[in-house]
């Protein structure tokens, strides 16, 4: 896809900060630090529109991102490993749970999972919690830069054998550093928001 635009809109708490154009949306989910901002600033080839960090629960809002005046991209918080009060936790959960099972511009929620590691229970409960409601899921598998060519079928295959995604479901093997899996992603995103 040309990308002509790509701007920050707004890191909303709730519903009533929500942009209210009636446009598609793509959320990204997973874990802090599995690479949702990086995938975010590839797709659209900026260096910094989603703002990253080494530093794990950076994103503590969902961040709407505007692109090409027709369509948003939708960075949920991460979950996992952030350190921050239970309380807080339990928040981001309720947010990014209302914003999955409410919002009707919803398409399909981007699932990143580290290719070198193991679903995380987190990882696990998530998919489970997309399928159960029905939500059109794409699996991208982060960080394959990490990891030899030759191994990312195998490193896949116990990626899926955790999850037990549905049939069908696309799983896209991806680098923010190479680019590998950027043009696959956006063929997937362009059926949603045809």
């Amino acid at each position: 896809m040309r990308i002509v635009s790509a701007e920050y809109v707004i890191s909303a708490p709730g519903p009533k900060q929500y942009p209210d154009e009636n446009w598609p949306e793509i959320a990204f989910a997973g874990r802090s630090n599995v690479g949702k901002s990086s995938l975010i600033n590839k797709l659209v080839n900026r260096r910094a529109l989603a703002r990253t960090s080494g530093s794990p629960g950076k994103t503590r809002l969902l961040n709407f991102y505007r692109i090409n005046d027709s369509f948003h991209f939708v960075d949920l918080p991460g979950y996992g490993f952030a350190k921050v009060a239970k309380e807080i936790k339990s928040q981001w959960g309720q947010m990014i749970e209302g914003y999955l099972l409410n919002r009707a511009n919803l398409k399909t929620v981007i699932q990143l999972i580290d290719i070198r590691h193991a679903p995380s229970s987190e990882d696990r409960e998530m998919h489970d919690w997309l399928k159960h409601y029905g939500i059109p899921t794409i699996i991208v598998c982060t960080k394959a830069d990490k990891v030899p060519r030759g191994k990312w079928q195998n490193h896949t295959k116990l990626i899926l054998a955790a999850l037990a995604p549905l049939p069908g479901t696309p799983v896209v093997v991806f680098s923010a550093e190479t680019g590998q899996g950027k043009d696959e992603i956006w063929g997937l995103i362009n059926k949603y928001i045809g």
